[in-house]
């Protein structure tokens, strides 16, 4: 099933530039070429968008490409398709990866064994219980990224798409 997502990269070293292109391109099977804009969030970083198109599981085989460099921050998102809830990823060095199922209005789907453990551990007292919530939704990972959302407002997004 084909579907279709968008790669933010919010921040990378002009080193890493190249070494991007080439991870997404062996992820999407194509010769990628980003169109890299200073960062304003973070002088001296680049950043760039990408619309993809390609099979279901596409945003998992980009994420993991990328995941875990430093000096990058990325986000990938994956629309849900017939049969296939979409999904989200983020990363930041200091937090890693965050995943999420997406559903078809956008909404992060939290499983419910994940919300019965968040309560289990809270009842326990080994976490607070509304923390839990709040990293179970990302929002760790959304308050590190918003700056560089911000700053990335009317940058050009181009589609490529996945040979299949």
């Amino acid at each position: 099933m084909t579907t279709r997502g968008v790669l933010y990269v919010h921040a990378a070293t002009s080193a890493l530039c190249p070494h991007i292109e080439w991870a997404v391109a062996g992820a999407l099977g194509v010769r990628v070429k980003l169109d890299w804009s200073a960062q304003p969030a973070a002088p001296g970083m680049y950043r760039a968008e990408l619309s993809w198109q390609g099979a279901s599981g596409t945003g998992a085989k980009i994420a993991s490409a990328l995941r875990g460099w430093m000096h990058l921050r990325f986000e990938v998102t994956e629309e849900p398709s017939l049969g296939c809830e979409g999904a989200r990823y983020s990363y930041t060095p200091e937090l890693g990866v965050f995943h999420a199922v997406t559903g078809v209005h956008g909404d992060i789907m939290i499983p419910e064994d994940r919300i019965k453990a968040a309560v289990v551990k809270a009842s326990l007292g080994e976490v607070d219980l509304e923390e839990e919530l709040r990293r179970l939704l990302g929002a760790p990972w959304d308050e590190e990224l918003e700056p560089f959302r911000y700053a990335g407002d009317g940058a050009p997004v181009r589609w490529l798409h996945q040979v299949v």
